[in-house]
């Protein structure tokens, strides 16, 4: 996941706003107590993740793939007043976890959570979006991004994380990955789809930002 020495990204952070102390806190409970950490998007991510929102400035936000909350807050940071966040994640051990921290911010009120399947979910959601945050299962991209793009403001935005899956992207491929089939499928398909124009930047494991036109 980490392309570049972790002194650079040490500098990288320190050369970059402060991680707020909620979202601290939040990522050292992540760390002691939650399976997997390391899917946390963490300080660096999370400042781009805000910036994108705080300039995008959106009214209507859906985040697939909530984990513990992290990227939910920091795409708050530029929600406007009157805006919410619908966030997607299955698993159910983790939805009071999110909901504590949730609580804890600004946006509490703001951020509605929904436990299940996003393929399934999504087509309830009768809202139209002007950011979306894909961070879920690597197989269902595709089928995300297809549901997606009807559901979007024009000029919205598209974020989709793990899109250079640890480097796997540039290996030979091994018939029995599937992640790492469709995210070849996905990469491909952001960069042809002519309903947006994109930009792949390396960013942590890579993040694409796609432009509805």
């Amino acid at each position: 996941m980490h392309f570049i020495s972790p002194e650079l990204e040490d500098y990288i952070e320190q050369h970059s706003e402060n991680e707020p102390e909620l979202l601290k806190a939040l990522n050292k409970e992540t760390y002691q107590k939650i399976l997997l950490p390391r899917m946390l998007s963490g300080h660096f991510q999370g400042r781009v993740l805000s910036m994108l929102s705080k300039l995008i400035r959106p009214v209507n936000i859906l985040e697939i793939g909530t984990y513990t909350g992290y990227s939910a807050l920091c795409l708050c940071e530029g929600m406007r007043e009157n805006g919410i966040l619908h966030t997607i994640d299955i698993k159910e051990e983790l939805v009071d976890f999110q909901r504590k921290h949730f609580d804890k911010s600004p946006w509490g009120k703001q951020i509605v959570q929904h436990l299940g399947e996003a393929v399934a979910i999504i087509p309830t959601l009768d809202v139209k979006f002007d950011l979306v945050f894909i961070d879920a299962d690597k197989e269902n991209y595709l089928n995300y991004f297809e549901m997606i793009v009807p559901r979007m403001n024009k000029g919205g935005i598209i974020l989709s994380d793990n899109v250079l899956w640890s480097g796997k992207v540039l290996e030979p491929l091994n018939p029995k990955d599937i992640s790492t089939k469709v995210l070849l499928e996905y990469n491909q398909k952001l960069k042809e789809d002519p309903r947006v124009e994109t930009v792949l930047l390396p960013i942590r494991d890579g993040l694409t930002v796609s432009r509805v036109l």
